[in-house]
Order: structure tokens, then C-alpha cells, then sequence
């Protein structure tokens, strides 16, 4: 499949990728019904979980972080990639946060599977838990632009020996980074 543009990018600026999780106004949670209807706790927290992709471009020994330019981790590091959306496949979500965020097309056959990681993502002053999934993708150049300005501050490549994991916003992306990309 190709990657066709939508929306914005997932994390902070997507409404609707989280919009199914907001069902708690007045709604049971987790939390609240846990003890006398566990099947109905177990939905809830389901309805507050979602799947995010995060792409780790390598060129030589370095890597690509991005600095972002919204909260949650506003001047934080992060990594290409963001929310998938219903009914769309990791590797599609993949594909098209890059053309989204960075204008480059990459295809399926590009990104080779890291791990997954999960994630605590405040968003809206509302907790959700997200699965994050990680890809590699090596370039054969460091030249890129950013396309999704008011996401992304600016772009930096660091070279592995370099990597600051406290510069890194989120805890799932630090973990990722920490155990695949530092030596």
C-alpha cells in the first residue's frame, strides 16, 4: 500500500485518535467498577488504550530525533511517527506519519520491526496507556526537512555515543533508545 496523506500527526495535534478513549464523562472506568463488574472494567481500560507507531531513522552511527513543538514533552526529543488510525495497519500508519512530518515516502518493505513498548501519554490532562510500536529505517542520506512545523521544532541527528536519554521525552522512546541504540 502507498501512504496517502490524512489528517494530522498523532501525538498531541489528532483528536479523533483518541476521541474513543473520552468516553469517561459520566462513563465507568477502570477504576470505578473494577470490583463489582470486572468485564465492564476491562472494556474501559481497553477504551483507553491506543497503538502508536515510532520510526528510528539511522544514517552511519547516528540517529534522528525530533524536538517538538507541542505537549505532552514540549522541547523534548522524540522520534518520527505518531497515532494509527482505525482500520489501518502499523507499517500504513508508518508510512504515512513520514510523508505527514518529514515528506520523505517510504514503503513497507523500508521498515524493519524493533519491538514494542508501552507508553503513558497525557493527553488533554487525560491518562491514556499506548502500545508503541518501533521500526527502523536506514537512509542513505542525513539531509531532511520538516515538514509538520508546528509539531516538530526542529530535526537533530546524534551520533550513538551521544544520545542523552534525559533529553528524551517520553519513557518508551527512552527505554527503546537506552536498550537497541546506545553502545
Amino acid at each position: 500500500h502507498g501512504c496517502d496523506r490524512r489528517q494530522r500527526r498523532g501525538f498531541g495535534s489528532d483528536d479523533r485518535a483518541l476521541a474513543f478513549g473520552a468516553r469517561r464523562g459520566g462513563a465507568i472506568t477502570a477504576n470505578s467498577r473494577e470490583e463489582h463488574h470486572p468485564r465492564e472494567a476491562a472494556a474501559a481500560a481497553v477504551a483507553e488504550a491506543a497503538a502508536a507507531v515510532a520510526i528510528v531513522f539511522t544514517f552511519e552511527d547516528k540517529v534522528l530525533f525530533t524536538v517538538r513543538n507541542v505537549d505532552p514533552d514540549k522541547g523534548k526529543w522524540d522520534l518520527p511517527g505518531g497515532f494509527i488510525d482505525p482500520n489501518e495497519t502499523a507499517e500504513e500508519a508508518a508510512c504515512r506519519e513520514i510523508k505527514e512530518e518529514l515528506g520523505i515516502e517510504i514503503s513497507n518493505s523500508d521498515l524493519k520491526y524493533i519491538t514494542t513498548s508501552p507508553n503513558n501519554y497525557l493527553y488533554k490532562n487525560v491518562p491514556y496507556r499506548t502500545m508503541d510500536i518501533f521500526y527502523e529505517c536506514e537512509l542513505t542520506s542525513d539531509v531532511i526537512k520538516v515538514e509538520a512545523e508546528d509539531e516538530i521544532q526542529e530535526l537533530i541527528w546524534v551520533k550513538r555515543s551521544e544520545i542523552d536519554l534525559n533529553q528524551i521525552g517520553f519513557i518508551s522512546i527512552r527505554k527503546v533508545i537506552g536498550e537497541k541504540y546506545l553502545g
